[in-house]
């Protein structure tokens, strides 16, 4: 099979809830997620995990428990070290992908009501590839 390119817009645009993540493509045991982003998460780390968000729309506030927060904005990126507890927060909707092992759950160890299982993007690949 020949690779095909995703259009990251039209997948953006094919789901509105936020902090419920989708996969856009798998490579080497990692997955490419997309994700929306309004309001404050929760506090959580990834003990056995890094992870890089790179914001595609929008402004990202990473809060983190032993850090000043930073803001990360469109085109940029910041990777959150295994362990480093951290909270994503954004005051308007913001687009992000995420690069993350496969196992990785959104909430970390914190788990909780908020754990979503990243799912397939519901969007065709005629769709995503436009």
């Amino acid at each position: 099979m020949t690779p095909q390119p995703v259009n990251l817009a039209a997948a953006f645009a094919s789901f509105d809830e936020v902090y419920a993540p989708r996969v856009a493509a798998e490579l080497n045991g990692q997955m490419v997620k997309l994700a929306k982003i309004q309001g404050q998460f929760v506090m959580h780390s990834h003990p056995n995990e890094d992870e890089l968000f790179l914001v595609q729309r929008g402004e990202l506030l990473m809060h983190f428990e032993d850090g000043p927060t930073r803001t990360i904005r469109e085109g940029e990126l910041i990777v959150v070290p295994r362990g480093v507890r951290h909270c994503p927060d954004a005051h308007e909707e913001c687009w992000v992908l995420l690069f993350e092992p496969a196992s990785t759950l959104n909430t970390g160890e914190e788990g909780g009501e908020r754990t979503r299982d990243a799912v397939p993007l519901a969007v065709s690949m005629d769709e995503a590839q436009r």
